[in-house]
């Protein structure tokens, strides 16, 4: 999901409309889910929809007008305009599971790879893992679309993985899309398309479709006058082809300006499938979970190998398999597809993480090491340094914005109607407060200023952003500094400001974003979330050429290349390693791809201190980074893995209050005793899910949970031994605290058990479970809430 940082909003509203008997009955677009689909025949699935649905209407015609999707292949069910009367009747129906209304979603919103560690360096005798791996793998793309000029060498194909990305299209000319002349043929197992005449695929972008009747239905017709839409897979706002190129760009040689070097995304080699879900709307990007639905029934239909999609839901969340992305993760996951989610932008309030399910990959976001300083000479002699991206020397003269809005708030409504012709103005976020530096951005170009000097606390400043107006980020002591020394001086002083230098490992990274949504999880808080974190600050992918890097008024700068921040950023690289690892893991789940990545996650930063945790200076917990900031190249060797297995999802089901006869219809393959909940299920929580994480979320007397884990190693004969890093206030014991594997794909169980030495109420601790082999370290992150207050420990 994309924030509003780079002046971008994006909202994806869903409306289901209904009409039951009386066609005045208000009406909105709802979704109802039917479960996995058995049919293999589509025209009879459609068929069996539209029969279900005739039933809460007079005719069938009707029933057929009323009809938006069919969904046939990935799982089963229907999206349709019905009024509140018709929605429950449908749902009183025995083969219904959910019926839900389409709600309003958001998006989220290189240096980055070479900081993980992958670089491109094929000077060796073995090519490195972004070469190596990905031309069998297909990405899919859920966004705005895509732009394809010169950036195409982000996304050539030497990998057989499709990729599939749902957000807002692409830009399909980019050399980011452009076919290299090494690409191997589409793999056989594709069975997509190319929907829509002004984007032609090759074998690097091999699908591109697009989705408009949920929109459509919600907000008319898609204005292309003011909006400047495509009525196709082609991008207009820029954020689907830049998440696009960050998780499977080709490489490119050369990225003039800023950041220069060599550009490519996660898995350079991966073939590219782009699913348009979202719109440009008054400039956000605007999706409709009917449309969503329709995008993952195709990909799964498709042959898509890993599915990327940077929205959601701000909480309070809704049931789960009441949201589309739970319906369509959970059916892809069943087909053997890994699913990432962004999680979101609300930060750093804890527990606001969205896209919780434990069937998909949600994500934080966090810095790198690159820093772009500015220096700042007063009168030819004070000096101090901000961060900016100023590409030449600005001159003017200091100016307090007191001089130009009311109470010194640089905010578009108080400006005080004075030009600030050649003047650089000092603005402060704390007065107001200003909480976006956008908002002061544009007070600075209403009064006509020539750069800006914008003072906040560090731990929330965004310095890769491309301004409208030259902005120099300083922290509130810097600004004082200035402050201080403008009010002594006797005449007003005159400002140099720049150019700014791209200093590579001079900063300490990761630090979490102050932006990156915190858990714990508000739906099931006994499943860590977000479960990883990745770079997601100031990230340089592709960008359309015809949309401007702000999308702010009077932004009419044309760049192929844009920096844009948020967990929409760190999301789609997460997808570049997911494709890297099933191409070299093919046989691998999407339970075990995400496993690897989470047990061989690190929780320090380069300093090898832990990481900090913006919007203060705290290190984080694992409400902030999940297991921690991703390894690509630890997680291709994790040496165990958690794999997922039917009775795991029974469970979970069974605890959030599913029947045996729905779970029967939500799975694809089953037997008669894998989908009955037992009675003890509940008096069980989700803690026994067989997660990579551990997670008590309630702990009052000694309790004792399960994991099971498959020997993945390069070696069949190995011992892992267990080390405990114990939460304060808790014992926590191991069993047994040897683990011995004789065979590849073994898999040995052990039991965990937590008991409170201390009293505490509803206080969060957290531990560590490490087994090591000598050469693996796998780590599991333990999260424990003390609530034994009033209760005698055991």
């Amino acid at each position: 999901m994309t924030r509003s940082l780079g002046g971008i909003s994006f909202a994806l509203t869903l409306l289901l409309y209904s009409s039951v008997q009386a066609t005045t009955s208000i009406s909105h677009v709802y979704i109802v889910y039917l479960g996995a689909n058995r049919l293999q025949n589509a025209a009879l699935a459609s068929r069996h929809h539209l029969h279900l649905l005739s039933k809460v209407f007079t005719s069938k015609e009707d029933a057929g007008r009323s009809m938006l999707y069919s969904y046939t292949y990935g799982f089963s069910g229907f999206s349709a305009k019905l009024n509140s009367t018709q929605a429950a009747s449908l749902a009183k129906m025995n083969q219904v599971i959910t019926v839900f209304k389409s709600r309003s979603l958001k998006l989220h919103t290189t240096r980055s790879w070479d900081f993980l560690g992958l670089t491109v360096d094929n000077t060796g005798h073995t090519p490195p893992p972004q070469l190596a791996y990905g031309s069998d793998v297909i990405v899919g793309v859920f966004d705005t679309g895509l732009f394809s000029i010169s950036i195409s060498s982000l996304f050539q194909s030497s990998l057989n993985l499709k990729i599939c990305y749902f957000r807002l299209g692409i830009w399909p000319e980019s050399e980011s899309f452009k076919e290299p002349p090494e690409a191997k043929p589409i793999p056989s197992s594709w069975k997509g398309k190319c929907v829509g005449g002004d984007v032609r695929c090759n074998r690097k972008l091999i699908g591109a479709r697009f989705y408009l009747k949920g929109f459509e239905e919600a907000y008319g017709e898609v204005d292309r006058t003011r909006d400047r839409e495509y009525r196709s897979p082609r991008d207009r706002l820029g954020h689907g082809t830049h998440t696009a190129s960050t998780a499977v760009g080709s490489v490119v040689s050369i990225v003039s300006g800023f950041a220069g070097g060599v550009a490519r995304g996660g898995a350079p080699s991966a073939r590219l499938a782009v699913y348009k879900t979202c719109w440009g709307k008054d400039f956000e990007g605007v999706c409709t979970e009917a449309d969503i639905l329709a995008a993952f029934d195709d990909a799964v239909r498709d042959g898509v190998d890993v599915i990327s999609a940077s929205f959601g839901s701000s909480p309070p969340l809704t049931p789960f398999f009441e949201s589309s992305a739970d319906v369509g993760a959970f059916h892809a996951a069943e087909r053997g597809i890994s699913v990432v989610f962004s999680g979101g932008n609300d930060g750093p309030d804890p527990g606001l993480v969205q896209n919780v399910a434990p069937w998909a990959v949600s994500v934080a976001a966090s810095t790198m090491d690159r820093s772009f300083p500015t220096n700042i000479v007063i009168d030819g002699g004070f000096t101090l340094t901000g961060q900016s991206l100023v590409s030449q020397e600005i001159i003017g003269t200091l100016a307090l914005a007191t001089t130009y809005f009311d109470g010194g708030v640089c905010k578009w409504e108080n400006w005080l109607e004075k030009l600030a012709n050649k003047k650089i103005i000092l603005c402060f976020a704390s007065l107001g407060p200003v909480q976006f530096i956008e908002e002061a951005q544009a007070a600075a170009i209403r009064a006509n200023a020539s750069a800006l000097i914008f003072a906040a606390s560090p731990t929330k400043q965004l310095v890769e952003e491309v301004d409208k107006v030259p902005t120099v980020r300083v922290d509130i002591i810097s600004g004082t500094r200035i402050r201080n020394y403008l009010a002594r001086s006797p005449t007003v002083p005159v400002v140099k400001v720049g150019p700014s230098k791209t200093v590579i490992g001079e900063i300490t990274a990761p630090a979490v974003a102050y932006f990156s949504s915190r858990g714990p999880s508000s739906l099931s808080p006994d499943i860590l979330k977000p479960d990883i974190t990745a770079p997601g600050i100031g990230i340089l992918g592709a960008w359309p050429p015809k949309t401007p890097p702000t999308l702010l008024p009077g932004d009419h700068r044309s760049v192929e290349w844009n920096f844009q921040s948020g967990t929409s950023m760190s999301c789609p690289h997460v997808a570049g390693v997911m494709a890297l690892l099933q191409s070299a893991h093919p046989d691998w789940s999407p339970a075990a791809i995400r496993s690897a990545i989470m047990t061989t996650a690190g929780t320090r930063d380069t300093s090898n201190d832990l990481i900090l945790s913006g919007g203060s200076m705290k290190p984080t917990d694992p409400f902030d980074i999940g297991a921690g900031q991703i390894n690509p190249l630890k997680a291709m060797d994790p040496g165990l893995v958690y794999n997922t297995k039917t009775e795991d999802y029974v469970l979970f089901l069974c605890n959030i209050g599913y029947t045996d006869q729905q779970i029967k219809s939500m799975l694809l393959l089953h037997s008669e005793s894998s989908t009955t909940c037992l009675p003890s299920h509940s008096y069980r929580t989700n803690a026994d899910f067989n997660y990579p994480s551990i997670t008590i979320p309630s702990l009052r007397f000694t309790r004792t949970i399960k994991r099971t884990v498959s020997n993945v190693g390069p070696n069949k004969n190995t011992v892992f031994f267990v080390d405990i890093v114990r939460p304060v206030g808790v014992e926590v014991e191991v069993w047994p605290r040897i683990l011995v594997f004789s065979k590849c794909q073994q898999e040995h169980s052990y039991y965990v058990t937590f008991t409170p030495t201390k009293t505490s109420s509803g206080r969060y601790v957290f531990g560590e479970i490490i087994w090591t082999n000598g050469f693996h370290q796998v780590r599991s992150p333990l999260v424990v809430c003390l609530s034994n207050s009033g209760f005698v420990a055991k």
